[in-house]
């Protein structure tokens, strides 16, 4: 697992980021988020800006640094056992339209079925998001000055997690279908699923037969649940939580969004 974790921090960083056209300035290939760091202009070792004002490269660089940080943060979160499963927050419950096949079943003493349904439907969502990595970075690539300062600058506590969620949806919807019916088919999902759904059409209660796409179902709660995760660890570098601002560029261009206010 840890080599996973490692892999999807890496991914993060890789070289795919290019500099932002400023005014009467041309782009210029950046190698990586790291090394952008590392550059005069946005360093996190010189000591932090005191001035009221920050340039546009610092700008780009701390909210890029800022996703970066809340998006290995959300991946590694979510991607280990129990990542989906153990968080009420993005926890993948039966679809809506067989909760009735639940809550019957439950009550007839087959519950250990319906958890052993549940526990495969999220499953499936902690491998799916394992593969997020790639595509948040290709949207991180494609970020424009006036993007950096809409996020900065927005009203709303979630703009940067707002901003992926328009520009990687389709994206990670593509990425995730596959695996999650990978996942679907080695947790024994279709399984249990057919195992809920005879013994629930065998009822004499029963009425209309319960027809999910599941593949859809736990992609589209693996996407919602990761932006939640996002979420979240974008208003932790917002109102400054203890350790979220941890280097210099994230102080300076936070530092400079909380005087806006």
């Amino acid at each position: 697992m840890k080599t996973r974790n490692m892999l999807a921090l890496s991914l993060i960083s890789i070289p795919l980021f290019w500099g932002i056209e400023a005014s009467g300035q041309t782009k210029k290939p950046l190698s990586s988020l790291g090394r952008i760091l590392g550059t005069k202009s946005a360093s996190t070792t010189k000591q932090s800006n005191t001035t009221n004002t920050i340039t546009q490269t610092e700008a780009i660089t701390g909210i890029k640094q800022a996703l970066s940080n809340g998006l290995t943060n959300s991946i590694n979160t979510l991607s280990v056992k129990d990542g989906f499963l153990g968080n009420a927050a993005v926890k993948v419950l039966m679809p809506k339209e067989a909760q009735q096949i639940e809550k019957t079943l439950r009550s007839l003493g087959m519950g250990s079925l319906c958890d052993k349904f549940v526990v495969s439907l999220n499953r499936a969502a902690e491998s799916a998001v394992k593969e997020a990595a790639p595509v948040f970075v290709n949207a991180l690539s494609q970020m424009t000055v006036t993007d950096a300062f809409n996020i900065l600058l927005g009203s709303e506590q979630d703009a940067a997690t707002s901003f992926f969620k328009r520009t990687t949806s389709a994206a990670l919807t593509a990425k995730f279908s596959p695996i999650v019916e990978s996942a679907l088919g080695k947790n024994n999902v279709s399984g249990y699923w057919t195992q809920l759904t005879s013994a629930y059409n065998n009822l004499p209660l029963s009425r209309e037969k319960v027809d999910t796409d599941l593949n859809a179902y736990v992609t589209q709660r693996a996407i919602e649940g990761l932006f939640v995760q996002i979420a979240s660890e974008e208003i932790k570098i917002r109102q400054n939580m203890v350790g979220s601002r941890n280097s210099n560029i994230l102080n300076d261009v936070f530092g400079w969004v909380d005087k806006q206010k």
